[in-house]
């Protein structure tokens, strides 16, 4: 499905102006200048990143996977670097009534071969029952390891919807950095990837030119998408942005088989 519709001639509305090649390579050039501009100022930041102070923690502290209770150590599966996403739960939610944004996170997160060989590794915790989380696991199918912390104090626990790293050397254990909100985006690489075409991300906030349609079709009786932030996250089964008793979070339509469904749990997990 083509989510920026063309017009009854087949252009494409609020196109980029067309230009020759030599001034296209121009206006290339002037905006790679403040791309490496932006490149540098990134490898600053994450070399003060590095330099940060951590926090000791009780890594025996249990967390309960799949054999039941297990200390926290054993997340990082004898490697010495661990980054944990921490995933929003709605207690007795149906599957698709789980939070769309960490819904999101997870499904970008599914493939850990090339971190896992630098020395990291990767899990997934929440606050939800393990008998309810394992359930949810199994249905979208992740093969990441997650566990519940439910009742979890410290850097384990606490709140939801962030990504936390963490160092262990020998038996103990320390949280070196934590990021929430946009700061998850790192974990998403198709953020990056919509931010290089023309049309965007189609969020509400982004500063596009005049004449750049709104992505997405909207339904009646819901926000219009793109009328507000995360109006990709869920679907309905044709791709069309929408809230309502078909809708659920965009990476469950890809998995085979998957059907609308008619009970929602809670829907409000992004406003």
């Amino acid at each position: 499905m083509a989510l920026v519709p063309g017009s009854a001639d087949g252009e494409l509305p609020g196109r980029p102006p067309v230009v020759d090649p030599a001034t296209w390579q121009a206006a290339r050039a002037e905006l790679l200048v403040r791309e490496k501009a932006h490149t540098r100022e990134g490898d600053a930041i994450a070399a003060a990143r590095r330099r940060l102070p951590m926090v000791e923690f009780d890594g025996k502290a249990e967390v309960t996977g799949p054999d039941g209770p297990v200390p926290f150590l054993d997340l990082f599966q004898g490697r010495n670097e661990l980054v944990v996403y921490k995933h929003m739960w709605h207690d007795g939610a149906p599957h698709q009534g789980q939070c769309e944004g960490c819904t999101t996170v997870a499904w970008h997160l599914r493939d850990a071969v090339y971190l896992n060989a630098r020395g990291v590794s990767v899990a997934f915790v929440t606050t939800g029952a393990w008998d309810e989380v394992a359930s949810f696991v199994a249905f979208m199918g992740y093969t990441q390891p997650w566990y519940s912390v439910r009742d979890v104090e410290g850097p384990i626990g606490g709140d939801m919807g962030y990504l936390a790293c963490f160092l262990r050397d020998g038996d103990r254990t320390f949280l070196t950095y934590e990021t929430t909100g946009r700061g998850n985006e790192a974990a998403n690489g198709s953020f990056g990837l919509l931010d290089m075409t023309p049309y965007g991300r189609g969020e509400a906030w982004e500063d596009n030119p005049g004449g750049r349609p709104v992505i997405g079709n909207v339904k009646e009786g819901y926000p219009a998408a793109g009328s507000q932030a995360c109006w990709y996250w869920r679907t309905d089964s044709d791709g069309d942005a929408t809230w309502g008793p078909t809708s659920r979070p965009t990476p469950q339509w890809t998995r085979p088989g998957v059907t609308p469904e008619e009970t929602l749990g809670r829907k409000d997990a992004c406003h």
